[in-house]
């Protein structure tokens, strides 16, 4: 058990490693991800997938003077056990411990916190530029590893567009397991497979390949010779490779599940004089059957059996908000008439769409990591007379951001973009929380925000914003629902919702964030503090009539929200507050201070942000005892 990676200390460790101690340690990396993975929910399938090409890529380049890196960093986990991390494994994703993704303050070997798939390339490229400039005596290399889920993306064409026409020395890795987190999509996924699965291309390679064990891993001019007699052959039948007509050398595909050969290949992409792509081929899940059989259930499972692969789902008795959001959608789509569609962008199965791809197969669009073509998509829809859906993490919804202005809120159009994801994720960390999209979305004219407060409200905002004849965007959070017991009042444009009369103060929820609000004010009346609570349900337009009367009657006023405190719900109430001319000393705003929210358990960072209900409380129980008469 890890006889071998105990002892890797840093990747210097890794040189004196014979094949066969390298294979061994690649079976101690397998068994040190599934002892993690089995225990806690993190990235598993992806990261069982590039071990041998973590190894490859350690043994064949310096990288504490190369460059580095990972696109998308949650398979990064190999990588980190053999960069001097391994003692600290055991703390990935918990507070204080090691993050899922890259982190520069782990590691030198880490050079950006990539969380979000397709901007490796363009990095590298930059890393590449300001070498070249900077040190143009030091011969170092530039390596990206993409995944072929990521190569839809814009940002990774533009940047294999820029490469080539620069022609400047960079290696970009195509880590080719044919998903992202679910299958992929799009014509470039197919072209890869007609690339892979050729079988003259392939028994022609193979012949090379058999040729090639015989060379040793230091290139010469038989080896120069065979590469380019397969290359040519392979220009032939696949009529040229998209990549070699962007400029690149390509090579591959290559097995990714065998060491020596992608020494093989790595070390002759280092000789090569501009932009090289190396095609390779791994198992999403390779070496635990049940996450090779189901690699999307097992690319973040909860912990489950080791033996069996059996996965143990936590239950709370209440359904989580992205379930709530999918059911909706999918009965607003059986409607007689309904001209609902839905989009989403590689998340399926995160956002529970399974049920509407499967039974409305015409009406679902998964565009692949492509958020921006999804909104503009979207528009053309709506356009056209379709009332499109797009369901994204808030997160990835930030990637859309010049789709939902120009295509979206400047046309006016009745797009309804699903926020997943919304606030804070836990254990997922800084790259994904989805605490911007209420401050970047506010400043938008014609577009319309809301956010449930539980699950009855989310259930009826979706089927009003799919009536509403001008864009909306709904966030709600990744967590299970805390119902309201309550009579609920009907959605109406801006309208909030008393759920708890008081006035000693006022509490002003945007959000699911609502029963820790009442839960606040159950905890004060039992000192005697009588606390109104408001369900804002809308920050734009906002209930001025409601909240700006609840800011002249109350001795103090607490906004509670889930998003960053600049520019969020708070800052929109004291807008409103200031353009009405009232006073706003006595107005807290509560939510997420500006500053980027660590790795935890979702319910470690809403107390560590003052946002669960003690936190709440504790500030009301200080705004009380400043006894501040009633403003009017």
């Amino acid at each position: 058990m890890d006889k071998i990676l105990s002892t890797i200390g840093s990747p210097n460790d890794l040189q004196k490693l014979t094949q066969q101690e390298l294979t061994q340690l690649a079976a101690d990396i397998r068994e040190a991800l599934c002892g993690l993975a089995s225990r806690r929910t993190a990235h598993f399938a992806s990261n069982l997938g590039v071990v041998e090409l973590t190894l490859a890529l350690h043994t064949t380049f310096d990288f504490s003077r190369d460059r580095l890196i990972w696109d998308t960093g949650h398979q990064i986990y190999p990588h980190k056990l053999v960069t001097g991390r391994y003692k600290d494994f055991h703390s990935m994703r918990v507070r204080g411990g090691l993050m899922g993704y890259p982190n520069p303050v782990e590691s030198l070997y880490d050079l950006f916190l990539t969380g979000h798939a397709g901007c490796a390339t363009s990095c590298i490229l930059g890393m590449r530029c300001a070498d070249d400039l900077l040190r143009p005596d030091e011969n170092r290399h530039s390596v990206a590893v993409v995944g072929d889920g990521a190569f839809s993306s814009g940002i990774v064409l533009e940047a294999l567009n820029h490469a080539g026409g620069l022609k400047k020395n960079l290696i970009v890795v195509l880590n080719d397991n044919k998903m992202s987190i679910c299958p992929r999509v799009g014509a470039l996924a197919e072209s890869l497979d007609r690339v892979r699965t050729n079988s003259l291309y392939a028994s022609i390679k193979s012949e090379v390949q058999k040729m090639l064990a015989r060379v040793p891993i230091i290139g010469d001019p038989v080896e120069r010779f065979l590469h380019q007699v397969k290359d040519a052959v392979k220009a032939g039948l696949v009529g040229g490779m998209l990549f070699q007509d962007l400029g690149f050398h390509y090579h591959g595909p290559v097995d990714g599940h065998n060491i020596r050969h992608l020494q093989k290949y790595l070390t002759m992409a280092k000789q090569v004089k501009g932009p090289v792509l190396l095609h390779v081929v791994t198992e999403k899940g390779h070496g635990y059957d049940p996450a090779v059989e189901d690699p999307a259930l097992f690319h973040t499972p909860g912990p489950f059996s080791r033996a069996t692969g059996a996965i143990s789902f936590k239950s709370n008795g209440t359904r989580p908000y992205t379930a709530v959001a999918s059911d909706t959608l999918l009965q607003e789509m059986r409607r007689e008439g309904s001209r609902v569609a839905v989009i989403t962008a590689a998340m399926c199965q995160g956002n529970m769409l399974e049920p509407i791809r499967d039974q409305f197969p015409d009406r679902f669009f998964d565009v692949g990591i492509c958020e921006s073509h999804a909104v503009a998509l979207a528009a053309g829809m709506a356009k056209g007379g379709i009332r499109p859906v797009v369901d994204i993490y808030s997160t990835f919804m930030q990637r859309s951001y010049d789709q939902i202005f120009q295509e979206v809120s400047l046309q006016d159009l009745p797009v309804t973009l699903l926020l997943d994801r919304a606030g804070v994720v836990g254990p997922d960390g800084s790259t994904h929380h989805g605490v911007f999209d209420i401050a970047y979305l506010r400043v938008f004219p014609n577009l319309v925000i809301m956010s449930p407060g539980d699950q009855r409200d989310l259930e009826l905002m979706i089927p009003w914003a799919l009536n509403h004849d001008h864009p909306t965007a709904i966030r709600y959070p990744k967590a299970n629902v805390v119902p309201v017991p309550r009579d609920v009042a009907p959605i109406e444009l801006g309208e909030s919702e008393l759920v708890r009369p008081g006035a000693d103060g006022v509490l002003i929820a945007f959000g699911p964030l609502l029963s820790e609000c009442i839960d606040a004010a159950e905890k004060l009346a039992e000192e005697g503090v009588e606390l109104a609570v408001i369900n804002a349900r809308f920050v734009k337009p906002l209930d001025t009539r409601a909240i700006l009367q609840a800011v002249r009657e109350h001795p103090f006023v607490v906004t509670v929200e889930e998003g960053c405190l600049m520019g969020g719900f708070g800052s929109a109430v004291l807008e409103s507050a200031n353009d009405a001319g009232l006073d706003t000393s006595h107005i807290r705003r509560l939510g997420i201070p500006d500053q980027y929210v660590e790795h935890a358990d979702r319910s470690e960072q809403l107390a560590d942000l003052g946002l669960s209900s003690r936190g709440i409380a504790e500030t009301c129980r200080k705004l009380a005892s400043l006894k501040h008469a009633p403003l009017r």
